[in-house]
């Protein structure tokens, strides 16, 4: 799977192990940076990975910053893309199993490196379920279409 990962200024330590630990399990990672440890807004490296996701050029993206939230944000700006911010197994798993999530967002602040890759594994080996969730996933994309105005 085609992977892309950033992360800004706070995430920096976390975003190379997490690379590191995906080309491990044979993943194709694409590394969008930061690798500075001076301030970046987190909107332009969440706009790098979700563009990819939303073009097409990825299957899924990774972003890490203090503490997922304002990754999460600006990465749902895009079309296409289910990005929210995972802290446990469970959340990791139902992200993908209900939700389709395909931006996982973590803390860089509050998670350690054993409890990242871990989510990460969960986030990468569950399936999409399917089935009533589909239909779910599918009004969320009605709504990206008609542009946030709500159905009839």
């Amino acid at each position: 799977m085609r992977i892309a990962v950033g992360s800004d200024h706070r995430g920096v330590d976390m975003r190379l192990k997490v690379v590191q630990l995906l080309k491990r399990l044979g993943q194709d990672v694409i590394d969008v940076g930061t690798n500075a440890d001076e301030s970046v807004d987190y909107p332009d490296i969440a706009s790098e990975v979700a563009g990819r996701v939303s073009r097409g050029e990825v299957e899924r993206g990774i972003l890490i910053c203090g503490t997922g939230l304002g990754m999460s944000i600006a990465a749902n700006k895009f079309p296409g893309v289910r990005a929210a911010p995972c802290h446990d197994y469970v959340t990791a798993e139902m992200s993908r199993r209900h939700n389709n999530l395909n931006v996982l967002c973590l803390s860089g602040d509050i998670l350690g490196e054993r409890l990242v890759d871990r989510l990460v594994e969960i986030w990468l080996n569950t399936e999409f379920e399917g089935g009533r969730h589909e239909r779910r996933v599918e009004k969320i994309t009605a709504f990206e279409r008609s542009n946030g105005s709500c159905p009839p």
